[in-house]
């Protein structure tokens, strides 16, 4: 299926994107800084990715990606990693909140 990768990141990304709109969450309150720490993380992980990937550590099917590629990575890889920092700090986030409560 051309689109799996980008699939699954979107079902990830989903749930978590729904539920930080809660606003006992503070995710929310400073978006800047959630975009520099999305970037901060991403960007290293971009540059080693391409480098891994170029030196043919791994590779990536064109059977399950959308077929946009940038410097050897497709579109979904580059989106990999902020989705999945996104996860974290929202799970982070949800797990202070409900040890907060009791």
């Amino acid at each position: 299926m051309r689109f799996e990768y980008l699939l699954v990141l979107l079902l990830t990304l989903a749930g978590p994107l729904v539920l930080s709109r809660d606003r006992n969450l503070s995710l929310w309150k400073t978006p800047s800084a959630l975009a520099k720490t999305l970037m901060l993380v991403s960007v290293p992980y971009w540059i080693w990715d391409i480098a891994a990937t170029a030196r043919g550590h791994w590779f990536f099917n064109d059977r399950y990606v959308f077929g946009v590629w940038l410097a050897g990575l497709p579109l979904e890889e580059y989106l990999f990693f902020p989705v999945v920092i996104f996860v974290s700090i929202f799970v982070w986030e949800s797990v202070g909140y409900f040890l907060k409560e009791k």
